[in-house]
């Protein structure tokens, strides 16, 4: 059957008016697609532009806090450079003040002295005279009355003067070693203060144990190792006990030898670092650290010995000295306390114008004993002395490692000396445990008695709690006020403290003015 030909034309033009409206659709849906990813891109640049803002917002207030950090620092470095000067003028203005005050009494002293000795040649004149007098009357009262011949008279004569010249000598010399034993009490007294004020040293307090930081918990059990070979063989290598408990990040090495304990620490750090931690190379670690240990300690011999300026040290005993950086007595590092007692030796010794230098070496060498007395039998002032006498040390230096503890008849100024320096340095406040928390109560004390008088700003205990220094606000006070002020803190301090020697207040009254032009 054959379709028409009408029927042919009007599916072809009902298929194009369809193909003609599909395209359209098709057209109008891509042009939808196109304006929202439009849409999108423009809402997505907006937000990235809107985010590029804010970062670099915050760059620019980051670098304007970082700057602002910066400025702050350095000035707080400035602040802090200028309170230093300060204070070391301070220091050094009371120095200058004492030397002058010391002075001033020294020329008192002298012309009183002169004065006196002036006024005795004086009573000795008219004594003189007097005895004159009275002899040329006795002798012709004796010879009237007597009959006497002139030799007799005289011999008698000559016999009752003796007695009273021997029982006014007598009285004399009394008096004048009594005033003499005064003077030297009080020059023995201003010498050790200004030595000590001259030379102050920090001291490190050691412990029996090192606290070493690990990555994590699993290196603890590396360090033990396959059923705690790799621990036994560390402890054996070095001598010392490892602790490892529930602490986190941390073991613990304890020895009663700091420098054993030292040797353990430095090689334990290095296996961790290392990472591989076996039997053998435990032992490699452990002997190289004891090489670096033994350069170490020389290391430290010498620059103590530079520190003082001692030369000429065999080098046993640099090695010896290098050691007592790991000793310590009663918390007191040995090493800090010779080289401060050396100090101390040197400047006593200046004072009394003895050699300087000769008392230096005698004060950084008398403890060198203490650097082996596990190894020989005695105490350290003996095996010190023994050692220095086998290095080749002078007889001054030896005896003085030998009787700074008054073990022997002291029988040479310089073992006194060091004596002397060793008791101020192991008494002073703060170099040992077992004084520090009773100086620093003092300190603390002081400054609270002083802050708590009306229109004091600040108060600061300086030379060692032997000075308060007292600032109240010139505003609200009057130099009369600050003058009763400093004497009412004084008088509190004696009612209210227990110390040593004397405190010196003082305290300040200073207006001022400042003013900005622009």
């Amino acid at each position: 059957m054959s379709i028409p030909p009408w029927v042919l034309v009007v599916s072809i033009a009902s298929a194009a008016v369809l193909a003609a409206g599909a395209v359209k659709f098709l057209d109008h849906l891509r042009r939808k697609d196109a304006e929202s990813e439009a849409k999108t891109i423009i809402t997505r640049a907006e937000h990235k532009v809107e985010a590029m803002c804010k970062e670099a917002e915050l760059e620019a207030k980051e670098h304007s806090i970082h700057q602002k950090a910066e400025n702050e620092q350095e000035l707080a470095k400035s602040r802090q450079e200028l309170h230093e000067r300060e204070r070391h003028l301070d220091k050094r203005d009371d120095s200058v003040d004492q030397r002058t005050d010391q002075l001033l009494k020294q020329e008192k002293m002298v012309e009183s002295a002169q004065r006196k000795v002036a006024e005795k040649m004086e009573d000795a004149r008219r004594r003189d005279e007097e005895l004159a007098k009275l002899l040329d009357l006795q002798r012709q009262t004796l010879h009237e009355l007597s009959g006497l011949s002139r030799k007799e008279a005289t011999d008698r004569l000559l016999e009752m003067l003796d007695r009273e010249l021997t029982q006014q000598t007598g009285a004399i010399v009394l008096k004048h070693e009594k005033h003499i034993a005064e003077q030297v009490d009080a020059r023995a007294r201003d010498m050790l203060l200004t030595s000590i004020q001259r030379y102050a040293a920090a001291h490190t307090a050691e412990t029996t144990t090192s606290t070493i930081d690990i990555p994590n918990d699993e290196m603890k059990g590396r360090i033990i190792g396959r059923e705690g070979r790799n621990i036994r063989a560390f402890e054996k290598a070095t001598g010392v006990d490892v602790i490892i408990d529930d602490t986190p990040g941390v073991v613990i090495v304890s020895a009663f030898d700091p420098v054993r304990r030292e040797i353990a620490r430095l090689a334990l750090n290095k296996l961790i670092s290392d990472g591989r931690i076996h039997p053998g190379r435990i032992e490699e670690v452990v002997a190289e650290t004891q090489t670096e240990m033994d350069r170490h300690i020389e290391g430290q011999g010498k620059e103590a010995a530079q520190e003082v300026q001692i030369h000429g040290l065999h080098e046993r005993v640099i090695h010896l000295l290098g050691r007592l950086k790991f000793r310590t007595s009663y918390s007191q590092n040995v090493l800090r306390h010779s080289i401060e007692v050396a100090f101390l030796s040197g400047q006593i010794a200046d004072e009394l114008g003895l050699d300087g230098g000769l008392a230096r070496r005698c004060g950084l060498l008398h403890d060198i004993g203490k650097a082996a007395d596990h190894e020989a039998e005695g105490g350290h002032p003996k095996i010190g002395a023994d050692l220095l006498k086998r290095f080749g040390e002078q007889s001054e230096i030896v005896h003085a490692a030998l009787g700074h503890h008054d073990d022997v008849r002291v029988e040479r100024p310089y073992t006194m000396i060091v004596a002397a320096a060793d008791a101020c340095s192991a008494s002073r406040p703060g170099a040992r445990r077992e004084t520090l928390e009773r100086y620093v109560k003092r300190m603390e004390e002081l400054e609270a008695i002083a802050t708590g008088f009306t229109g004091v700003r600040q108060a600061f205990a300086i030379q060692a709690g032997r000075e308060l220094r007292v600032i109240i606000s010139a505003n609200d006070t009057t130099d009369e006020y600050a003058a009763k002020v400093c004497r009412d803190i004084a008088n509190a301090c004696e009612e209210q403290l227990t110390y040593p020697g004397e405190i010196k207040v003082t305290v300040l009254r200073e207006l001022r003015v400042t003013e900005t032009a622009k």
